[in-house]
């Protein structure tokens, strides 16, 4: 069943990329007291992600965190190097925090998988954003296959 608004974050274990290495964080530390931007899609380094998806969060992060947002996520069904090197790429730094949910745990549990499989790219994320509030969906934009107009960064930002 797919998250709705108004629905609580799931608990799960995600990666991301620390001064260290790979470091492991909870949902509900990612979540609890802060409102967080989490915007997901179906792969880093792929085209729609690269070109538009994710710089557009990386350009508009200020205005988002002058509207009272504390993190902006990124999430894909990727490894956290690969989520790491993604970011560097595209200068997310401080910016946009980048999210591996490698094992897919997250995106299943959100009820946003894409099963990608007949392409050789296996379980994979929808393409989507949310508003999260202390754990809470305030907003929730799925895209509708193949699109790329509802999750995007300025149609976000418009919501707050």
């Amino acid at each position: 069943m797919t998250i709705q608004v108004g629905d609580k974050i799931p608990s799960v274990n995600l990666q991301h990329m620390g001064a260290d290495g790979v470091e492991t964080t909870s949902s509900d530390d990612l979540f609890a007291g802060k409102k967080v931007v989490l915007f997901a899609l179906p792969g880093a380094f792929t085209p729609t992600c690269s070109a538009a998806h994710l710089p557009g969060y990386v350009v508009a992060s200020d205005d988002l965190f002058a509207k009272g947002v504390d993190t902006i996520v990124c999430l894909s069904v990727n490894d956290a190097f690969v989520m790491g090197a993604w970011g560097k790429q595209h200068n997310a730094d401080d910016r946009v925090m980048m999210i591996a949910d490698g094992s897919g745990h997250f995106t299943t549990a959100v009820g946003l998988e894409l099963d990608l499989d007949a392409a050789g790219l296996g379980l994979r994320s929808q393409r989507y954003a949310m508003v999260v509030n202390d754990g809470v969906v305030e907003v929730l934009n799925v895209e509708a296959p193949q699109a790329f107009e509802v999750s995007d960064a300025q149609t976000i930002l418009s919501s707050l």
